[in-house]
């Protein structure tokens, strides 16, 4: 049997709180190294640059290979190759 505190139609919430600081020097995240970037950082901002540079030149010779419509041509009318010969 159930506990008479708990029925069936009760519902139970569980809140987890974050105690509470009471160290008024944490600046939110913003402590000495805040701000400062490594150089490795900017390498690799630079070598992507790089690649997103040749890819869009790749792309763009790729681009202009294409022919302006992928329409199959139209085939050729019959009705000038059996149009009647002039005898002169």
């Amino acid at each position: 049997m159930l506990s008479p505190d708990f029925s069936l139609g009760s519902t139970v919430a569980l809140v987890a709180v974050q105690p509470s600081n009471t160290n008024d020097t944490d600046k939110g995240g913003q402590g000495e190294d805040f701000g400062k970037s490594s150089p490795v950082g900017l390498v690799l901002l630079i070598v992507f640059f790089i690649a997103v540079f040749f890819l869009v030149k790749s792309m763009n010779k790729h681009i202009k290979g294409l022919p302006a419509s992928f329409d199959e041509p139209a085939e050729p009318s019959k009705t000038a190759d059996t149009a009647p010969e002039k005898k002169d």
